[in-house]
C-alpha cells in the first residue's frame, strides 16, 4: 500500500508499507494490502506502519481522517511527529509540546499586551472627550 501523511501545508509521509495500524473513533484498527476501501475518523494517537522489509515506525498523530482507496491510504491530520521506537516517539512528542506551549505563551502574552494597550487607549479617548 501506498500511504501518505498530509499536514495541512506539506506531505509529512509517502511511502509503501504493508501493514498498518491507527486508533479511530471506535477503537484501533489494523489495514492490510487486500483491505476493502475504508474510511476512519482518528483520534490523538499512534499509527504504526510496517515497510515491505519488516521495519516499524511510530507517528504520533493529532485527530485526523484515514482514507483507504485501494492500493492508496491518505492520512490527514494538523501535527505528526515520527519516532522509530516508541521512547523516540516519546521524545519528540515532548519536544514538540513544550514548543507548542512556548508558542502559546508567547501569543498570550502578545494578546496581554494589545488588551493593555486598548484599554489604555479608550481610557485617553474618553479623557479627551470630557
Amino acid at each position: 500500500m501506498r500511504v501518505k501523511i498530509l499536514l495541512p501545508t506539506s506531505i509529512f509521509l509517502d511511502q509503501e508499507v504493508r501493514k498498518i495500524v491507527a486508533e479511530g473513533m471506535g477503537g484501533s484498527f489494523c489495514l492490510l494490502p487486500r483491505h476493502i476501501d475504508y474510511t476512519n475518523a482518528l483520534v490523538p494517537g499512534i499509527v504504526t506502519l510496517e515497510s515491505d522489509d519488516g521495519q516499524i515506525a511510530y507517528y504520533a498523530v493529532s485527530e485526523g481522517i484515514l482514507v483507504k482507496i485501494g492500493h492508496q491510504v491518505l492520512i490527514s491530520v494538523r501535527d505528526a511527529v515520527r519516532g522509530d521506537t516508541l521512547e523516540e516517539l516519546k521524545q519528540a512528542v515532548d519536544n514538540q509540546f513544550l514548543q507548542s506551549m512556548k508558542q502559546e505563551e508567547a501569543s498570550r502574552t502578545a494578546l496581554k499586551k494589545l488588551e493593555a494597550d486598548t484599554i489604555r487607549r479608550f481610557m485617553e479617548l474618553g479623557e479627551r472627550v470630557r
